[in-house]
């Protein structure tokens, strides 16, 4: 039996696994894609690079700030025009994942269809296997909870009151100087448009690489089309507030994030089971930061360590 096992490689697996291995406990982290992070995430097409995901970090208190220094290069600061600083993982967002995830044992493209308790501690049902653990730490987003816990599981009923938002975003290339470096208004169907070219160790050519992120409402009413009819649907909107015409774009693609944004958090740092053997937890307990997630992370961590 494995003594621990985390489903999820974002921030919140990865604080955890790390905690736990700082203090001599090994845990085995799941994660059904191919690459780790989650949202903290860079998309590479070519020599083109974008952030797609999470487009920065920034510490609000004393233990991630320490976490972001001990990172070295891997982290930057990025100035993003309007006199804020953010810290940008060097040379993509997907820096922050991977140099946190260094020496974990990390298994990818290993999704967890199931989940079920089996005596003294749980059966993992894979695709073509099944693993048996002490404990499971669960850092999936919370609707996929049910999915893997069962609708029925009294943490899933605890689940409720969480709520996430969608975000379909933009990745394009195109040529000619950038007015601007960010520009953010909620109200206009792309609520973020970034320069993502800007920041540091960036790829640098003569297309300028864009980061698109519609608003909520846009997200939503377009949630289930397919990449290319999102694109197209975007692609005149970025050239519109870019004042370019569609012909300077060499490179346009989609991403869609269907639990992108906590709009109602949960309000504690994690759940657990009465036998402290199952976790729950994830940005969506605290707030839409990605220090959230590495809070929650870190909880169950130190939770599961004073219990022994």
């Amino acid at each position: 039996m494995i003594p621990i096992v985390i489903i999820g490689s974002g921030m919140a697996g990865l604080a955890c696994a790390r905690r736990l291995a700082g203090a001599g406990l090994a845990a085995i982290v799941l994660d059904k894609g191919r690459g780790i992070g989650g949202r903290v995430a860079t998309r590479r097409v070519g020599d083109l690079q974008f952030d797609h995901g999470a487009q920065y970090v920034n510490a609000h208190g004393a233990g991630f700030t320490a976490v972001l220094h001990s990172l070295g290069n891997a982290v930057g600061g990025w100035q993003d025009g309007t006199g804020r600083s953010h810290s940008v993982g060097v040379p993509g967002m997907s820096a922050i994942p991977k140099a946190l995830g260094a020496g974990l044992e990390i298994r990818q493209n290993a999704q967890v269809a199931r989940l079920v308790q089996d005596g003294d501690g749980w059966a993992l049902h894979l695709e073509s296997t099944t693993l048996r653990a002490a404990r499971v730490v669960m850092t999936v987003p919370a609707p996929q909870m049910a999915g893997l816990l069962g609708a029925d599981h009294p943490l899933v009923a605890a689940l409720a009151p969480v709520r996430l938002v969608p975000c379909l975003t933009l990745m394009a290339a195109v040529t000619g100087a950038a007015s601007f470096v960010i520009r953010q208004d909620a109200d206009d169907p792309l609520a973020w448009i970034a320069q993502n070219s800007a920041k540091p160790g960036r790829p640098q050519g003569a297309a300028t690489q864009w980061v698109a992120q519609a608003g909520e409402a846009f997200s939503q009413t377009h949630l289930e089309e397919t990449p290319t009819e999102i694109t197209a649907r975007m692609l005149p909107l970025l050239c519109n507030r870019l004042g370019v015409p569609i012909d300077r774009v060499s490179h346009a693609s989609a991403h869609r994030w269907r639990y992108a944004r906590v709009t109602q958090p949960l309000g504690q740092p994690f759940l657990c089971s009465p036998d402290a053997t199952l976790y729950l937890g994830g940005d969506w307990c605290i707030g839409p930061r990605v220090e959230a997630a590495w809070t929650s992370g870190t909880a169950i961590a130190d939770d599961i360590l004073a219990r022994g």
